[in-house]
């Protein structure tokens, strides 16, 4: 089986949840893999800056272990980019020890820094406190978003959705939907993709629901439902969010 592929693990609160290892060098990859997944936790990799991206927009990890040195660009330029998008943890792998650097690396969104030579056990221990520090919690890169010059407006601090102002009315399913798509504005989400990720496994209702919430949202939030430029459809997919 290659590393390139997903091994999926019998979850529990922490491990089970599937991490994105980024590293040129293979049996730096296979060993974090192999004690990434002896301990439950779903395994995707990358060997490149490119592919990792490809594969975060893909495979939507719940962390990245990323190295700074990779052969096409740098672990702060990846750490940068999805930083203006996504609040996933970020574990950063280097050779690189100087203070200057950890720092920086810190400073750019860093949740952790290890350097090398590591202890594969010593990585496994921080990826898991790093996901309990972070949680399940859906917290985008502003307690505050703004979109289209204030026409939409969402505060995560108080849960609360205003469109010119004036405050609608979500369910809690509704607001966690719309929420998941804000989080992840390129990526186009599955159905079934909004079920696991947006309204968790306890969620027992089908797929084609998400359709009837995506139609409750837009009559609620979109200046024109029948067309809307929030929750856009891609056919044959499914949704994503297109606001700015």
């Amino acid at each position: 089986m290659s590393f390139d592929q997903c091994i999926r693990k019998t979850k529990d609160p922490v491990t089970g949840k599937k991490i994105l290892v980024v590293d040129d060098e293979a049996k730096i990859v296979e060993v974090v893999k192999s004690y990434l997944e002896n301990r439950g936790y779903t395994v995707c990799v990358a060997y490149s800056g490119r592919d990792a991206l490809e594969k975060f927009e893909k495979e939507n990890p719940a962390l990245i272990v990323l190295d700074l040195m990779l052969p096409d660009m740098t672990g702060e330029e990846i750490c940068k980019q999805l930083r203006k998008k996504s609040r996933v943890p970020i574990i950063m792998l280097t050779a690189k020890v100087e203070e200057e650097d950890i720092l920086q690396g810190l400073n750019m969104g860093a949740d952790d820094y290890v350097t090398k030579p590591f202890s594969p056990r010593q990585l496994v221990a921080r990826v898991g406190a790093v996901l309990r520090r972070s949680g399940d919690s859906l917290v985008p890169l502003s307690s505050v978003l703004s979109f289209n010059n204030g026409e939409l407006v969402i505060d995560t601090l108080k849960y609360e959705v205003r469109k010119h102002g004036e405050v609608v009315s979500l369910t809690p399913n509704e607001y966690k939907l719309l929420l998941t798509m804000v989080k992840y504005p390129d990526k186009t989400f599955t159905r079934d993709e909004l079920i696991s990720i947006g309204l968790g496994e306890d969620f027992s209702g089908y797929d084609r629901t998400i359709d009837t919430h995506v139609k409750n949202i837009r009559q609620k939030i979109e200046p024109d439902p029948r067309n809307p430029r929030y929750i856009l459809t891609v056919h044959g997919i499914g949704y994503r969010f297109g606001g700015e």
